[in-house]
């Protein structure tokens, strides 16, 4: 069991946990929203130690109000990003993990997973650009009968800009730049271009 001492606190210590486990990388970099980027943070890698994601997902939770957390049926998470956090965090609050996959192209839930009619639902990401994935995410619980009364995730991209419709608790913002495909930078667009996502363009 991880300690209050451990717990990333700051936007520094969460970063330190990216720097240590690798999951910070450099180069030029097409997210899955389709935007360009110098950085990438691989939250895949840096959740792949299960004492680190212990920590992460307990800072995640820290940094949601408690009126929200008592209202919790079930956590919710889109796959593939969110599933690892998304059952972490669902371990500290104490409530099952669900996810959604789009093996068609739209959110739902496969594998026996369902929603109790008026589940009140924790959605949990890993990364937040645009919003647009959890905006999806969080039309297929209601979809599925659920509603979503909050989102929680590791990093928020959009410089506090997304708008998902409900709360968003982010553990931490990170202000990389990102630029759309005629904005690159000619020295950005120098480097060879990776696509470091789960999903496929």
């Amino acid at each position: 069991m991880t300690t209050n001492e451990t717990i990333p606190a700051t936007l520094e210590d969460v970063l330190a946990e990216f720097r240590e486990s690798g999951a910070l990388l450099e180069g030029h970099f097409k997210l899955s929203s389709g935007r360009h980027s110098g950085h990438y943070l691989q939250c895949a890698r840096v959740l792949m130690n299960p004492a680190r994601a212990g920590r992460l997902a307990q800072a995640v939770v820290n940094a949601i109000p408690a009126d929200v957390i008592e209202q919790i049926d079930v956590v919710v998470s889109p796959a593939m990003g969110g599933i690892i956090i998304g059952h972490e965090v669902a371990r500290v609050v104490g409530k099952d993990a669900l996810f959604l996959e789009r093996p068609d192209g739209v959110f739902h839930l496969r594998r026996g997973f369902a929603l109790e009619k008026g589940a009140r639902v924790l959605m949990v990401e890993d990364v937040v650009t645009t919003g647009l994935s959890s905006r999806e995410a969080i039309a297929a619980v209601a979809r599925e009968g659920g509603e979503v009364i909050a989102e929680c995730s590791l990093i928020d991209r959009s410089e506090g800009t997304a708008d998902l419709g409900v709360p968003f608790y982010p553990l931490a913002a990170f202000n990389f730049p990102t630029y759309a495909e005629v904005e690159v930078p000619e020295a950005l667009a120098a480097i060879e271009v990776t696509k470091p996502g789960s999903r496929k363009e």
